[in-house]
């Protein structure tokens, strides 16, 4: 359309931003409040971080000190108020070392089975599950720990680790070729403990 004075174009476009103009500054608002959230969002998780890191710390500080009560006040406080970082699944690493050390096996237990559930990255969770039936199996929870491999079994990276402890496991049952299998299996694998594992293939062909 063709307008032939300025006046016409201005009324054209008093015309046009009534009938638009409403919607172009919701839009406008929507964006602008879009990014603006996201700032918050972003503000807050960093602010979320940054106090998980101190009581991370202090939950650090504790199992070097072997104060265990406050190892595990920190640990819970990690779970409880920062769960959307990756502290709560850390935290409980250190947290199950620390209590498994002052004699608290069943707690210690429990803190590798929240890093497991709580983790956001598949290789602390795996980490954990590879923890947690190494101590079952030292807690002569044999079942227990046939299950946890079973179950969390499913990283290549752990792969030769789970397939080692599948051998103590074996052997402790009195199943010396499955024992020797799992064993040929993580020195396949690369398993860092190969000289360990050949040593403890040695003693089965002697036995």
């Amino acid at each position: 359309m063709q307008y032939e004075t300025d006046e016409e174009r201005l009324e054209a476009i008093k015309r046009w931003w009534k009938e638009n103009g409403t919607a172009i500054i919701a839009g406008a608002l929507i964006g602008l409040g879009a990014i603006w959230g996201w700032r918050l969002w972003i503000n807050h998780q960093q602010q979320l971080a940054t106090q998980a890191s101190i009581v991370f710390e202090q939950l650090m500080q504790a199992a070097s000190d072997r104060q265990a009560e406050s190892v595990l006040k920190h640990s819970t406080t990690l779970a409880d108020d920062f769960g959307s970082t990756a502290y709560p699944a850390l935290g409980a690493l250190v947290a199950a070392k620390a209590l498994y050390e002052s004699g608290r096996v069943e707690e210690a237990m429990n803190q590798l089975q929240l890093a497991i559930d709580r983790s956001p990255n598949s290789a602390i969770s795996r980490l954990a599950a590879l923890r947690l039936a190494r101590l079952q199996f030292a807690e002569n929870q044999l079942d227990a720990a046939a299950k946890t491999i079973e179950r969390y079994d499913t990283s290549p990276a752990f792969a030769a680790d789970f397939a080692a402890l599948r051998g103590d496991l074996a052997l402790a049952r009195g199943d010396r070729s499955a024992a020797e299998s799992a064993y040929q299996r993580a020195i396949e694998l690369g398993s860092p403990l190969a000289s360990l594992i050949r040593l403890k293939l040695d003693n089965l062909m002697v036995d």
